[in-house]
């Protein structure tokens, strides 16, 4: 089976490997989907996000990284994908992904949504406090994959 993990992973985070890790186990293939959104300004290029997603899951065999844009549950059929992978942090993800799952469900005619819970010492990283902290000249190192805590510093370090 054939699982779609999407997300804009700007940046990929230890929370978002978290849920990879666990899926991997349970699917053949897990396709970690890095969407390209032209109309949301993104902190870091398509084009590094995936690279960072790639040396960050590298050691896993059965994962490749691509990108994508437009709607989930049509780039998921294209693929072949029998479910979408959907991480939570916190109950408060819940109502906007359940939303989001019955949406696809209806448009995809059936294609599921598998929620998986990241692990509690990960539950409060999100992608939008990681740059928050990391601009204002935080430690985010416990944070991130190690390519990514790397590209950030150097990022913010040609920014000052």
């Amino acid at each position: 089976m054939k699982a779609i993990y999407p997300g804009s992973f700007d940046p990929i985070t230890n929370g978002h490997l978290d849920v990879v890790k666990r899926t991997v186990k349970l699917f053949d293939e897990v396709v970690i989907a890095v969407l390209s959104n032209q109309d949301k300004e993104a902190f870091i290029s398509i084009k590094d996000r995936i690279e960072l997603v790639k040396e960050s899951v590298k050691d896993l065999k059965n994962v490749s990284v691509e990108s994508f844009s437009g709607l989930t549950v049509k780039y998921a059929q294209e693929r072949g994908a029998d479910i979408i992978i959907r991480g939570l942090r916190a109950p408060s993800d819940f109502e906007y992904e359940l939303e989001m799952s019955q949406i696809n469900y209806f448009l995809a005619n059936g294609l599921e949504t598998l929620f998986i819970m990241t692990s509690p010492k990960y539950s409060f990283i999100r992608s939008s406090r990681v740059k928050e902290v990391v601009s204002l000249g935080g430690d985010i190192k416990d944070f991130v994959p190690p390519a990514v805590y790397k590209y950030l510093y150097q990022k913010m370090l040609l920014k000052k």
